[in-house]
């Protein structure tokens, strides 16, 4: 498997602050990878330098074999973008925002008008292809500055915080949207604070803190790094406070908290611990209703390795941040 974005010690300061720290990580091709962390965690700063909007202080970048130093136009010809700063004309309609994008790569004619509708249609646009880009919604716009970013067929398309600001249902479709780019063999780089997108959208995921890449897998193997016992929660029909205590001292059990017919226990092993559960239930006349296992979540792997809170992910940009336009 081939790498599109190779990074090396990739570091941003400004003036005394530390932005983005030695950071390095790969990104697969054709692969959905995350960048996850809090406002401030240095985020779209490192998206920032890897499309060559911002100069890195020090490190390496390389995007699809290109240096971002040394040869930045031809870098930038293989990726498009969409982020905070990315902007429509909104006097133009859909349609000829794509065309004067296109028209700035150098399409020529005939490509450019089949890859607008193309995009169009896949972005539920068609429709209103001659409206002004200014009358649109904040969902609508998006779409239409993701189409924009596709129009040259970019091999890498960078995402900065893409459902950020949108309602469920506008959310739920660029996610879908993002599915299907990837089935299309585009790489995409995505940045959220949004734990549960990360889970969803991203082959893996690098989790951020204070300009530090703390830790870089998949999704499942985070959860993994936390997962020392599962909880088994089942519930009764009839209240289970006898059997509750017991099923407690049982081997490879831990604390059980009871509610009513709901008992829930915390097991070291669920294959060891199961039968005799069962055994217990039928010893005291209890018949199981229901029986759930839960495991670790990719929040509860954000909270073991950074230490912060899950709240942290929804607080506002810093005036800082704001103020330099960077996180």
């Amino acid at each position: 498997m081939s790498d599109t974005i190779q990074v090396e010690n990739l570091t941003k300061h400004y003036g005394d602050l530390v932005a983005v720290d030695h950071a390095s990580f790969a990104v697969h091709e054709g692969e959905v990878f995350g960048l996850l962390g809090p406002n401030g965690a240095g985020k779209t700063t490192t998206i920032r330098m890897l499309t060559g909007l911002t100069k890195p202080t020090s490190g390496t970048a390389l995007v699809d074999g290109l240096d971002l130093a040394r040869d930045p136009l031809a870098a930038k010809e293989r990726i498009g973008v969409v982020s905070d700063v990315a902007s429509l004309y909104d006097e133009l309609s859909a349609w000829d925002n794509l065309q004067f994008v296109a028209r700035l790569h150098g399409m020529e004619k005939r490509k450019r008008l089949g890859r607008a509708e193309e995009l169009l249609r896949l972005f539920g646009l068609y429709d209103r292809r001659r409206h002004r880009a200014g009358t649109f919604s904040t969902g609508l716009k998006k779409r239409l500055l993701i189409a924009a970013a596709l129009i040259h067929e970019p091999q890498i398309l960078f995402l900065d915080e893409p459902t950020t600001g949108l309602d469920i249902q506008s959310a739920r479709l660029i996610r879908g949207l993002i599915g299907e780019l990837t089935g299309n063999q585009v790489t995409i780089l995505l940045t959220t604070h949004y734990i549960e997108e990360a889970d969803q959208l991203c082959q893996r995921i690098a989790i951020l803190n204070r300009g530090q890449i703390i830790a870089i897998d998949t999704p499942e193997r985070l959860k993994n790094l936390v997962q020392q016992e599962m909880v088994l929660q089942i519930s009764f029909d009839q209240p289970a406070d006898r059997a509750a205590r017991q099923i407690q001292a049982l081997d490879h059990t831990g604390s059980a908290d009871i509610s009513g017919e709901r008992v829930t226990v915390h097991v070291q092993d669920p294959a060891q611990a199961l039968p005799r559960i069962i055994d217990l239930a039928r010893e005291h006349h209890l018949n199981i209703v229901s029986l759930n296992t839960t495991k670790p979540t990719l929040e509860d792997a954000f909270v073991a390795l950074t230490g912060l809170h899950p709240e942290v992910m929804t607080t506002e940009h810093s005036p800082l941040e704001h103020q330099d336009g960077e996180q």
